[in-house]
């Protein structure tokens, strides 16, 4: 099955920057299109009354966080045609899967943070979950080469 759109899940990590650059990598070769995904994860978003932090302030800022990785994503790429850039907000297993079957993508590249044991328990595994509920092929990019 040849890919001729793949999205890219992202956040603010290196291990989601090397991810990237694999799937910069395999659009070149495939001339595919290319999108990225960015979720502003509306969980986080807490508020610290106490510091004079309200819930939507913590979201502006996580939403900054995803608009400056879209502009480091950018300046990364080098592939054919146009980088398209997706920020929506909610739950990133959910929204990650939302955004492949609504941009129409094949594939989808994510990036592993690599955390096992209890780690991997408590805050889970966005990756694995996305391979669990995609309808197209995810290929996970591992921390280490």
């Amino acid at each position: 099955m040849p890919f001729s759109k793949i999205l890219i899940a992202v956040d603010s990590s290196t291990f989601a920057m090397n991810a990237a650059k694999k799937g910069f990598e395999l659009a070149r070769q495939l001339d595919a299109e290319i999108a990225a995904v960015y979720v502003v994860d509306s969980a986080r978003a807490i508020a610290n009354l106490d510091a004079g932090i309200l819930p939507m302030d913590t979201e502006e800022i996580y939403q900054k966080e995803g608009e400056l990785t879209m502009k480091q994503l950018g300046e990364l790429f080098d592939g054919p045609g146009e980088l398209v850039h997706f920020l929506p907000e909610g739950n990133p297993q959910e929204e990650i899967v939302n955004t492949s079957e609504q941009w129409g993508a094949d594939l989808i590249v994510i990036g592993t943070h690599g955390r096992t044991g209890l780690a991997h328990f408590l805050v889970g595994s966005i990756a694995e979950s996305v391979v669990r509920h995609s309808k197209v092929p995810v290929m996970v990019v591992p921390t280490k080469e």
